[in-house]
């Protein structure tokens, strides 16, 4: 196989530890504020509790969630795009190829993580490994956009992740994670708090990509606003949401939306309130301990760390807290709905809200959880 092929080909090795210097000026410099108290609308509560399971053990890690009337479509673990109808669950596609279900395959099985439905009904998904594909909703056949391999400004994708489409279908604003960990890595992606994430937009008649930003920390969840003037961005590694004005007088500007989330932002999805649903992966407690803020500024111990523990048992250090927040158009936060110790529901990859319900993925729990919204 040729070495230009691209990583989602290669059978890597698990990644050395960071102990070279270069490593250590990355991650020395990201810190974090304090993290907001837990008080007002942020106050800890038991609604998610309230959540039910759906389709227990029948699938993993429902990644993203996406409606077509009452017919579900999610990406799992195992590198399917369900779709889920009258309670019965069938594989639509399968972007990558078996065998599947092992770190060491996730490359060529591929992840499919964010998924969305078009103006045209169709499905449009991002794989982590292979790109940005448009799927027919019914027949399954797939018609890849962007793939991964396509080198952008000097750099192919490694972690390709979320993406939001304008409402005539024109344009397709989308993130890569990183040009350097794979998804299967994003441990040490958010450890490492390496800068190489990118915020691009695909324009769907000339197939031209563009970078809009980079130099991300862990570019993450997308979506435009309800006026199509701005996009947001989770930037999960320094807990925050960036916003780049695609219209208007601040066209090709950009700046911060929300600073110093409670928590580290995954996937972003409207509300009916006319703000967004932010599905939360880990809390930073205030009070309390957070072991990501407390060994931000520290690289040599989590050099120590990753040379004596392996990329799963340090993220044991993270303690389970199911959180979603409600934040208004304006970037404040409306309301939030906690699951402490994640008795119910263990982290929120993404909060889609569909006829009185919010339905709340996760990248690794069998089973997808929804909210009746009229109950809490």
């Amino acid at each position: 196989m040729k070495e230009t092929e691209g990583l989602r080909y290669r059978r890597l090795q698990p990644p050395q530890v960071i102990s070279d210097e270069s490593r250590d000026a990355e991650t020395k410099h990201v810190s974090y504020k304090e993290p907001p108290l837990l008080t007002g609308p942020l106050e800890p509560n038991l609604k998610l509790r309230q959540a039910e399971h759906l389709f227990e053990d029948q699938l993993i890690g429902p990644e993203s969630v996406a409606h077509l009337g009452d017919v579900i479509f999610t990406g799992t673990a195992d590198g399917q795009i369900l779709k889920i109808s009258d309670g019965q669950i069938h594989t639509l596609a399968r972007i990558g190829k078996l065998p599947c279900g092992t770190r060491e395959d996730e490359p060529t099985c591929g992840r499919p993580l964010g998924i969305r439905v078009g103006p045209n009904g169709t499905l449009y998904v991002a794989d982590a490994y292979y790109g940005l594909f448009e799927v027919n909703p019914v027949t399954g056949e797939m018609e890849m956009l962007v793939s991964a391999q396509k080198v952008i400004q000097g750099k192919r994708m490694a972690f390709v992740n979320d993406l939001t489409i304008t409402q005539d279908g024109r344009k397709i604003y989308f993130t890569d994670s990183s040009s350097k960990w794979q998804r299967r890595d994003y441990r040490y992606l958010v450890m490492e708090g390496t800068a190489d994430g990118r915020l691009m937009e695909y324009d769907t008649v000339t197939k031209q990509v563009e970078v809009l930003m980079d130099d991300l920390r862990f570019a993450n969840g997308v979506q435009l606003s309800p006026a199509e003037d701005y996009v947001l961005v989770s930037e999960t590694t320094m807990a925050r949401i960036r916003r780049y004005h695609i219209s208007g007088l601040r066209k090709g500007g950009h700046d911060i939306f929300f600073d110093n989330l409670p928590g580290f932002p995954d996937n972003i999805r409207p509300s009916s309130s006319g703000g967004y649903w932010v599905g939360m992966s880990a809390l930073r407690p205030n009070p309390g301990f957070s072991i990501l803020d407390f060994l931000a500024p520290r690289p040599w111990l989590k050099n120590l760390i990753f040379k004596l523990f392996s990329q799963e048992m340090t993220m044991k250090f993270v303690p389970k807290y199911g959180l979603v927040l409600e934040l208004n158009e304006d970037g404040s936060i409306r309301r939030s709905f906690h699951d402490p110790h994640g008795v119910v529901v263990p982290a929120v990859s993404e909060a889609d809200e569909h006829d009185g319900y919010l339905y709340l993925g996760s990248y690794y729990s069998p089973f997808l959880s929804r909210l009746n919204l009229n109950e809490v």
